[in-house]
């Protein structure tokens, strides 16, 4: 590829209305441009951020940190960076399957296709329309890179970060996808969209397992999208209840945004809901071995977590609905190959028929994961007169 060419003020602001209507043809609802070093406070929030532990165990957050913290660091040669969003398919009737305890709830963008694949590829179709236009180098990020999308979406005026620290745009709502085009061309950058949240503050009442210590700030070791998708080892215990039957992400603080009532609809027909992740029921989830959880969720974000952090989400949700139908499902993963399910059943199966009832019933005598063992002293302790330690 050439190296960039500085142009005329004229020639770069008629190449990005050219490459904002091209955006438009490949799908995207919106496109903005900012300079790589729009955002210089973001360093210091992220280092704020990770020296408070709120990352949890997101490692990766720290071990890039530099990258992270600068986009000009991330690629020195870039000059420009393209923030797009991509609008998905939103629950018309969010809080109904929070209500039916036999159901789980997948959060709303992972109930189609994988975005990651579909919104890179048009993001690469856009930025090959863009180097044959007008040359230099170019390289797209869609949230897997140490790119922090959303403070550079709002320097390049696509919307603004709420008090739940999502981007709300006051065309799009905020059920939309970023992603991002970083290109050695110049190009003009947009104003940056004016905050809008006001004094309103439903994300931050709405948060089941209040998240947001305060407004603009996330502790990610208590938001449910962390728990249940980046987590890797059991669910705190003091966590569990809150979750309800959320088994994969949560959507209460998109979904309770006034600005959501301008959000656009989903061009892409892969980001409609699949039937089997609107409204599923979690005793057919829980009995999915690994061939068919692969199977179920081939194409879907869910699949990127695996059969075993997947089946803890719904032995929580399970244990959460007070349902003693669903005793069965727990009890037949007890002797699960894997010790996080197992840990998981040994909680549900507490839940649902009391700490006397699972005493009595005892652990497998060939027990050894200490993780399991600790779920069992713990879901047994009130009949047992035991602390929980």
């Amino acid at each position: 590829m050439t190296a960039a060419q500085p142009a005329p003020a004229a020639d770069a602001r008629a190449l990005a209305e050219a490459l904002r209507a091209q955006a438009r043809a490949e799908g995207f609802a919106a496109m903005g441009v900012c300079r790589p070093d729009a955002v210089p406070e973001a360093a210091e929030r992220l280092r704020a951020f990770l020296a408070a532990g709120r990352h949890g165990e997101m490692a990766w957050m720290a071990e890039r940190a530099a990258w992270r913290g600068s986009a000009a660091a991330l690629w020195p040669e870039a000059r420009s960076v393209v923030m797009l969003a991509e609008p998905y398919q939103p629950d018309p009737a969010p809080w109904a399957p929070l209500t039916r305890p036999e159901l789980g709830v997948v959060s709303c963008y992972a109930r189609g296709k994988d975005y990651h694949d579909l919104v890179k590829k048009r993001l690469k179709r856009l930025g090959r329309w863009l180097i044959e236009r007008a040359g230099g180098q170019i390289k797209v990020f869609v949230d897997t890179a140490p790119v922090m999308e959303k403070p550079l979406a709002a320097a390049a005026g696509l919307g603004w970060q709420g008090k739940h620290t999502n981007l709300v745009s006051r065309e799009l709502g905020s059920w939309f996808f970023l992603g991002a085009i970083f290109t050695t061309l110049e190009l003009p950058a947009d104003a940056p969209a004016p905050q809008s949240c006001g004094s309103c503050r439903r994300c931050l009442d709405v948060c089941p397992t209040a998240a947001f210590p305060a407004p603009f700030q996330l502790d990610a070791r208590r938001c449910i999208s962390y728990l249940t998708i980046e987590l890797k080892g059991p669910i705190p215990r003091p966590m569990r209840p809150l979750l309800g039957n959320r088994i994969y992400g949560c959507d209460d603080c998109l979904a309770v945004c006034p600005w959501n009532k301008f959000a656009g609809a989903a061009a892409e027909i892969g980001y409609l809901h699949r039937p089997e992740l609107t409204r599923p029921r979690l005793a057919e989830l829980a009995a999915l071995d690994d061939g068919a959880f692969r199977e179920v969720f081939s194409g879907s974000p869910v699949k990127r977590i695996g059969r075993g952090r997947f089946v803890r989400n719904v032995l929580v949700a399970i244990g959460n609905s007070g349902d003693r139908a669903l005793a069965d499902s727990a009890r037949a993963l007890l002797g699960d190959a894997d010790p996080l399910v197992r840990g998981a059943a040994v909680w549900a199966l507490g839940r649902l028929v009391g700490a006397r009832a699972l005493a009595e019933l005892g652990p497998p005598p060939d027990e050894r994961d200490p993780q399991v063992l600790d779920e069992w002293r713990a879901a047994c302790a009130p009949a047992c007169g035991l602390g929980q330690g």
